[in-house]
């Protein structure tokens, strides 16, 4: 092994052993950023760097377990994204459902898609239920794959649900303005039931959320990677981690 090597291994090693493992995150949510420039810079096209996001996934999602992390949401695609050219489109759907399927083969995960699936293709959302169906038992870490996702959308349907729901059990909006409370809402997101993140990173140096899960990250820490999705790499995820643990969560107080 070269002399590089084995000082990376060293260093990766030191901080993971560093690590608080009473202050770990239960729930982190990554945007995987970065894929297309990533193949620009390689020279390839697109898909390339989306393919090469999509093969990430899993190495991330055995760290999350090494350090007990119960929860990771994967920003996988945008509604945004959804307006791209339509030959990338359907390059991406492609590999997202390859994607999806091997994380439910595996046996390891629990999936849950979270997002606006009346946007997606009918073979793509199909594909969706059959991995939720597939790992719906399994005991391990819980995966979302936020796919045709928008925080901003994911506020307007929950709302929407709630009233379709009050106005099937017969409260009129009159009542329902007078009793209305946050809570109701949040019965309602694609993530009912779940925690909110605790952590979220974000790779490609891009410095912002762009809406994602804009409700529930009310409390969350970031943690901005230089490094494309792509290139991330464990040392990278330790870092997150070390950075979250050492700061002061004070939940509003």
């Amino acid at each position: 092994m070269a002399l590089p090597n084995v000082v990376y291994r060293w260093y990766e090693g030191r901080l993971a052993r560093a690590l608080p493992r009473d202050a770990m995150p239960r729930h982190v949510g990554v945007i995987l950023d970065g894929n297309r420039r990533w193949a620009k810079a390689a020279g390839e096209a697109p898909a390339a760097g989306h393919q090469a996001g999509a093969d990430k996934i899993t190495e991330l999602l055995t760290w999350s377990e090494e350090v007990g992390v119960e929860l990771v949401t994967l920003w996988m695609l945008s509604t945004d994204n959804l307006s791209r050219p339509p030959a990338e489109v359907q390059d991406l759907m492609t590999i997202i459902e390859d994607a999806v399927a091997g994380l439910a083969a595996s046996g390891r995960w629990r999936i849950q898609a979270v997002g606006a699936l009346d946007l997606l293709p009918y073979t793509t959302v199909e594909k969706l239920h059959q991995a939720e169906a597939q790992t719906e038992h399994v005991n391990g870490l819980h995966v979302n794959v936020a796919i045709g996702y928008g925080g901003r959308r994911e506020i307007a349907d929950a709302v929407r649900a709630l009233l379709a729901e009050q106005a099937a059990a017969g409260v009129s909006l009159e009542q329902l303005a007078q009793t209305l409370d946050v809570e109701n809402i949040a019965e309602h997101l694609y993530t009912a039931g779940q925690p909110d993140p605790d952590l979220v990173i974000r790779t490609s140096g891009e410095q912002r959320l762009s809406g994602f899960l804009l409700w529930q990250s009310v409390h969350t820490e970031y943690y901005f990677c230089e490094a494309y999705w792509p290139d991330f790499r464990r040392v990278d995820f330790l870092r997150a981690l070390r950075a979250y643990a050492a700061r002061e969560r004070r939940m509003g107080r």
